[in-house]
């Protein structure tokens, strides 16, 4: 098994993804409390919380977690996703 290989299937790269999309996500609301500039927090928690659930899914399939916890990590990503297009729609 190749080192890029062990990485994608242990779940670390995916878990390395998460942490840079919290850091993102911290960066920009710091961001936006500071300058008030870029978008709020608000305008796109719902878009990350949906990103890092289809990522945690597809972590949790990589490592063998079982159908209970991949459905969970897609059901909630569709919550996410549905309130960001409830809150868009009314906007």
């Amino acid at each position: 098994m190749t080192w890029l290989t062990h990485q994608i299937t242990s779940g670390f790269a995916i878990e390395l993804i998460v942490v840079l999309m919290v850091v993102e996500g911290l960066a920009l609301a710091w961001w936006h409390g500071r300058t008030g500039q870029g978008p709020g927090l608000t305008d796109f928690a719902a878009t990350l919380v949906s990103g890092l659930c289809l990522m945690m899914a597809l972590r949790a399939g990589l490592v063998g977690d079982g159908p209970l916890w991949i459905g969970f990590w897609l059901v909630v990503a569709l919550i996410a996703h549905l309130t960001d297009l409830l809150r868009r729609w009314r906007t």
